[in-house]
């Protein structure tokens, strides 16, 4: 049977397999990293904008470089169910929104949809409209929506979620609720210098399809040698945890570098991709 979100990869060599196998959780999969990205590229990129009436912050810039990342990196965009590896039809960022005027700091979680052909101005739009839209105190999106009919009741919760994880993993899931849940996109975002908190790698959940999460954190001082001598290069942590299943260990490498070159240059980001890599379906 097919799923709604997603076609299933074949092919891809034994060591896919093996891994599907023998590492049947996300849990027993996870790799983690830490970027340390220079800041002074993004500040005067962003400056520089500023005078010409468009604003970016580095929530923007990080998600545009992550998505032209994809668009030469397709395999970021897999996940894997029930030991089988399949490309995600689309590419969705899901990231908590704290509410306006809520001091105990909760928030709504759901997922942008995005493309990678995108540019940063695309990007940019995409963000400040998922923001604004969730932001506000008496907003309730599908998300809050299915959540709140879920606690409605004693033990409904219980019941259905182990229902739609026995769905998911039989790819029988509903639709409307693959495409209500935060667990079912490509990253999962936090960030944590919203709050003046350092960097995490949050775990990626069992349940849904997330294959990847990345954690932004406070900016920070960071010892590096230039011409010989040492210097402190102001930078911006990030914490990445992945699945390992979806791609190998070189591949991230060579998408991450890929990521921190676009931070490094934004201009790069303000044209659609000369061409869009698609996966092996």
């Amino acid at each position: 049977m097919g799923r709604s979100d997603g076609k299933r990869l074949k092919g891809l060599g034994v060591e896919y397999e093996v891994a599907a196998h023998v590492m049947d959780h996300r849990y027993d999969a996870m790799n983690m990293i830490h970027l340390d990205i220079p800041m002074e590229p993004m500040r005067k990129y962003m400056n520089r904008k500023r005078k010409e009436g468009k604003r970016y912050d580095h929530l923007t810039l990080i998600i545009a470089a992550m998505i032209r990342a994809m668009a030469e990196y397709p395999a970021l965009n897999r996940f894997v169910v029930n030991k089988r590896i399949y490309a995600r039809n689309d590419l969705e960022v899901g990231m908590v929104v704290l509410k306006e005027g809520r001091i105990d700091a909760e928030g709504t979680t759901s997922k942008m949809k995005f493309d990678p052909s995108n540019t940063i101005d695309e990007v940019n739009e995409t963000i400040k409209s998922y923001i604004e839209s969730n932001r506000k105190e008496d907003e309730v999106n599908s998300t809050d929506k299915l959540a709140n009919f879920l606690c409605s009741a004693p033990g409904l919760l219980r019941v259905v979620a182990n229902l739609a994880k026995w769905l998911d993993k039989h790819n029988m899931c509903p639709k409307a609720i693959i495409e209500a849940s935060p667990f079912h996109c490509t990253i999962m975002l936090t960030n944590l210098a919203s709050i003046k908190t350092n960097y995490i790698y949050h775990h990626i959940y069992d349940f849904g399809t997330v294959s990847m999460s990345l954690a932004i954190g406070m900016p920070h001082d960071v010892p590096m040698v230039k011409k010989g001598e040492q210097i402190f290069v102001r930078c911006l942590p990030i914490g990445l945890v992945m699945d390992e299943r979806i791609a190998s260990g070189a591949y991230f490498a060579l998408a991450f570098r890929k990521f921190s070159k676009y931070l490094e240059n934004p201009e790069i980001l303000e044209q659609p991709p000369e061409k869009v890599v698609k996966d092996k379906v």
